[in-house]
C-alpha cells in the first residue's frame, strides 16, 4: 500500500474523522485526502512525475503534510527545509537536490529572494502575496483543476520520497533518503510503541522539517487515523491549552521544551489526565526532567535513533518507563540494535560499545554522497556513531555520540555522564561538556554551564559539587558560564558552537593538575 493510500482510505472508511486540527483549519479525512489530490495535481500540472523533487520552507502546516502524500503518490521527493537555516544555507541544500517547484509561506519569502537569481529555473510558490515571477498557492491549486493524473503503479515503495537534510554542524549538510517503505515501517514501529489507536488525540509542535516532528507519530498517527493536533511551532501556554482542551492522549516533547512547561506555573496545576504517555529523545536525557514529569503521573518515554533510521529504531515504552529511568529500552519492533567493541564483537552487558541498527526502517543512503553512505551502511547494518551499552535485562543506555568521548590521560569520557551531574544541581538550568586540546592530557574537560536566572555561581562552586560524585579523571577542569547554549531546532545542543564558545575563553588545564 502506496501512503497517500492510508488517508484515501480512511476517507473511504470514516471520511468524517477528524485528520488534522491545525490554529482556524480542521481538516476531516475525507478533505485531507481532497487536498492531497489538489496538490497531486498541481504538481502534475507543474510538470512534476516520478523521480521529480518538491520543496517546502515555512513553518507546520497541513499543506506541508499534504505534499509530503502528494508526492508520495507521484513517486515525488520531497524536501522539507529547515526554516531556521539561513538564506546560503537554503541555497546550498537547493543546489545539492534541486527542486522544480519551491513552496514558500509568506515570512520567508523575502528571504528566499535574496538568492533566487541563484535557485535556476524551478517554479516559486507562495502562500501569500506573491512577488514578480512567483505563483500564489490558490493559483498553483487552480492550475492543477482538471489535469490528468493518476497514480503510478510503476512506483516502488523503495523509490526515494523525503529528504531530510542533517543541520550540518560537524560539516557539509548531508540529504538523509527515506523511501515509502522505510516510513511505512517506522509508523508500525511508533504504532507499537505507543499502542496507538485511531482514538488517539495525537500534539505535535515540533518542526515538520525534522524526521522527530514528522514520523515520531504524525505519520504513524495518519496511517492509524488518529487525529493530529498540529501546532505551527512550539508555545507553552498553547500546549498546556491545546492537552487541557483536545484531551491529548499522546505527545512528543524535547527536553528544552519540557524544561520551559516546567518553569511555568501551569505545570503544577494544569489537568494532564489524558496524557497516557509523552515522548522525548533527540538528545540523552536529564534524570531529574524524567522524575519531574512521572511526578505528574504521566509516563516519560525515550525514543532512540536519528534521521538515518527514520527515526525509531530503540524505544522505552509506558509500562518500563518508571523502573527503567533513562533507558532508551529496547529495539523497536521491526529493528535490531547492536552494540559492538572496536572489534565488532557484541559487547557484554554493561560495556560501552557503538551502537549499530538494522532495519527496514533504515535510510537508502545519503543523497549524491556515496562514499558517506558507504562508511555507515555496512552489511545491512548502520554504524550510528552513537555510543552505549545494554544492561542484564536487554535495555539500552547511551551514553553519547564517540566522536563526541573525551580521551583525558588515556581515559575515556563521555559527556553525557559529566553533564547529567551537573543538570541536577538546582541552580543549573543546562550544561554542556567538551573535550580540549591539552598538552599534557590529551584533552581536558570543561563544561560550560548556564546557571538558573537570579542564582550566582563559580567555578570552584561547580568544581565541588563533582567531588565525591564521580571519578576524578571526569570532573571538568575548567567551567564556563554562558546565558544559554546554542541548539538546533530540536533542542540539541550545537557542540561545535560550544567549542567555540570554548576557543574563545582562555583554556589551560591548572598548574600542578593532580594525573586523572
Amino acid at each position: 500500500m502506496q501512503m497517500h493510500d492510508w488517508i484515501h482510505r480512511h476517507a473511504g472508511c470514516t471520511p468524517e474523522r477528524l485528520a488534522i486540527r491545525f490554529p482556524g483549519r480542521d481538516l476531516s479525512y475525507a478533505a485531507l485526502a481532497q487536498l492531497i489530490d489538489r496538490h497531486a495535481a498541481g504538481l502534475t500540472a507543474a510538470g512534476v512525475k516520478r523521480g521529480g523533487c518538491v520543496a517546502y520552507l515555512g513553518l507546520n502546516s497541513p499543506d506541508e503534510i499534504a505534499l509530503l502524500f502528494a508526492c508520495a503518490r507521484l513517486g515525488a521527493m520531497f524536501v522539507p527545509l529547515n526554516s531556521r537555516l539561513a538564506a546560503p544555507e537554503h541555497r546550498q541544500i537547493l543546489a545539492d537536490c534541486p527542486p522544480s517547484v519551491l513552496f514558500v509561506e509568506s515570512q520567508f519569502v523575502r528571504q528566499t529572494e535574496t538568492i533566487r537569481s541563484s535557485l535556476g529555473t524551478m517554479l516559486m510558490v507562495s502562500f501569500g502575496p506573491a512577488p514578480q515571477g512567483w505563483l500564489e498557492h490558490s493559483a498553483f491549486l487552480a492550475r492543477g483543476e482538471g489535469a490528468a493524473m493518476r497514480t503510478d503503479a510503476a512506483i516502488l515503495q523503495r523509490a526515494p520520497l523525503l529528504v531530510c537534510y542533517t543541520s550540518g554542524s560537524t560539516g557539509k549538510p548531508k540529504g538523509v533518503v527515506l523511501s515509502q517503505d522505510a516510513i511505512a515501517w517506522n509508523a508500525l514501529n511508533s504504532a507499537d510503541m505507543h499502542e496507538m489507536t485511531p482514538d488517539d488525540r495525537i500534539l505535535n509542535n515540533l518542526p515538520l522539517f525534522h524526521v522527530g516532528g514528522l514520523n515520531n507519530q504524525t505519520t504513524p498517527a495518519l496511517r492509524m487515523g488518529s487525529t493530529v493536533v498540529l501546532h505551527p511551532r512550539f508555545d507553552v501556554d498553547a500546549t498546556f491549552d491545546a492537552i487541557e482542551r483536545e484531551r491529548i492522549t499522546l505527545a512528543q516533547l524535547v527536553p528544552s521544551q519540557l524544561t520551559m512547561m516546567l518553569a511555568s506555573p501551569r505545570w503544577a496545576t494544569a489537568d494532564l489526565s489524558s496524557v497516557r504517555m509523552i515522548t522525548t529523545g533527540s538528545m540523552v536525557v536529564p534524570e531529574q526532567l524524567i522524575r519531574a514529569v512521572h511526578a505528574r503521573g504521566v509516563p516519560l518515554v525515550q525514543v532512540y535513533g536519528s534521521t538515518e533510521t527514520c527515526p525509531i529504531a530503540a524505544c522505552l515504552k509506558a509500562a518500563d518507563a518508571m523502573r527503567k529511568i533513562g533507558s532508551s529500552g529496547r529495539a523497536a519492533a521491526h529493528c535490531q540494535v547492536r552494540v559492538v567493541d572496536d572489534a565488532g564483537r557484541d559487547a557484554a552487558p554493561g560495556a560501552t560499545g557503538e551502537i549499530l541498527v538494522r532495519g527496514p526502517n533504515l535510510m537508502s543512503g545519503y543523497w549524491n554522497a556515496p562514499e558517506a553512505t558507504a562508511a555507515v551502511l555496512v552489511n545491512g547494518w548502520f554504524h550510528t556513531g552513537d555510543m552505549g551499552y545494554f544492561d542484564a535485562d536487554g535495555y539500552l543506555y547511551v551514553n553519547g555520540r564517540s566522536k563526541e568521548m573525551i580521551i583525558s590521560g588515556g581515559e575515556n569520557i563521555y559527556p553525557a555522564e559529566i553533564e547529567n551531574l551537573l543538570i541536577d544541581s538546582p541552580d543549573v538550568v543546562e550544561a554542556s561538556v567538551v573535550g580540549w586540546p591539552d598538552e599534557r592530557w590529551g584533552e581536558i574537560v570543561v563544561a560550560v554551564v548556564v546557571p538558573q536566572r537570579g542564582h550566582r555561581l563559580t567555578e570552584s562552586d561547580v568544581m565541588r559539587r563533582m567531588e565525591g560524585r564521580i571519578a576524578r579523571f571526569k570532573q571538568p577542569r575548567k567551567v564556563l558560564f554562558a546565558e544559554e547554549l546554542p541548539k538546533t531546532a530540536l533542542g540539541k545542543v550545537r557542540r561545535e558552537e560550544v567549542r567555540r564558545l570554548v576557543a574563545g575563553s582562555a583554556v589551560a588545564a591548572p598548574e600542578g593538575e593532580i594525573a586523572p
